[in-house]
């Protein structure tokens, strides 16, 4: 048995055990919800890949609304829930995959226009993004317990950079963004290629993400998805598309950081 194969029997095995969702356990009150987590014994600890939007950042409805404007200047009505409902997809499929299910024809040119108005309309907004709670947490206590880790997100590099700032982030951890792939997400090749500059296999990683577009990414890849309701999403959702755990935000994560396979005790 390998180590994916390892963790997803403990994964299945603690599921049998607590059929409550760790979002609804209690234990997790003062300091924002997040507990103190010892170091762990020395034991081989799994790499993790960890989307950036909607996982790390809340900068979801902030996409939602910035992809709306844009269409709105292209003449092209849409609810904001049925753009919700493709965020966390590429942005190369995600324009044309609206679109087709509208009916609409728009040329490969036209399409680059609403992409780049979409982007700089959202550039706008970083400001306003707030890291999703626990989310420093859980990335500092990677670095102590020497877990290692990596950022792999559908965005452009200029902004990951901008939306990074507020991270310590160490020059040793891989930052992959869709400016590094052919096909991002719910395509693997994110995950994939974070996981070759750790130096791991995909296959023993665990993939961290707030959408269905992350997990099964996950799952093509052959890895352990992690889903976080932080995103918009709902928990049947993430399940469906192959979360084995689905926690509220980063913090409630570390909070229960044993159920993922590291043994603190």
């Amino acid at each position: 048995m390998d180590m994916g194969e390892a963790f997803a029997a403990k994964f299945c095995a603690r599921r049998m055990q607590h059929r409550t969702h760790s979002a609804f356990r209690a234990g997790t009150q003062g300091n924002g919800g997040i507990r103190v987590v010892p170091k762990p014994a020395a034991q081989s600890i799994p790499p993790f890949l960890l989307d950036l939007d909607g996982t790390l950042v809340d900068s979801v409805y902030e996409h939602v609304m910035a992809w709306r404007e844009a269409l709105d200047d292209a003449e092209i009505r849409l609810s904001n829930w049925k753009i919700h409902r493709r965020i966390g997809m590429s942005g190369k499929l995600f324009l044309p995959t609206l679109l087709r299910e509208l009916g609409e024809k728009t040329g490969k040119a036209e399409i680059q226009s609403i992409e780049k108005v979409r982007g700089n309309i959202f550039k706008k907004k970083i400001p306003e993004i707030r890291t999703q709670p626990g989310a420093k947490e859980l990335l500092q206590y990677f670095e102590k317990v020497d877990a290692r880790w990596a950022v792999a997100t559908s965005g452009d590099r200029s902004q990951v950079e901008q939306l990074l700032k507020d991270f310590d982030i160490p020059s040793s951890v891989p930052v992959v963004t869709g400016d590094d792939v052919t096909t991002a997400k719910p395509a693997p090749e994110s995950f994939v290629l974070a996981a070759q500059r750790l130096g791991v296999s995909p296959h023993d990683s665990v993939v961290i993400g707030d959408s269905p577009w992350d997990l099964l990414a996950a799952q093509r890849m052959k890895a352990l998805g992690v889903g976080l309701l932080c995103g918009g999403y709902a928990q049947s959702e993430l399940e469906r598309a192959g979360a084995y755990r689905v926690y509220e935000d980063p913090g409630d994560l570390l909070a229960h950081i044993e159920e993922l396979g590291i043994q603190t005790e």
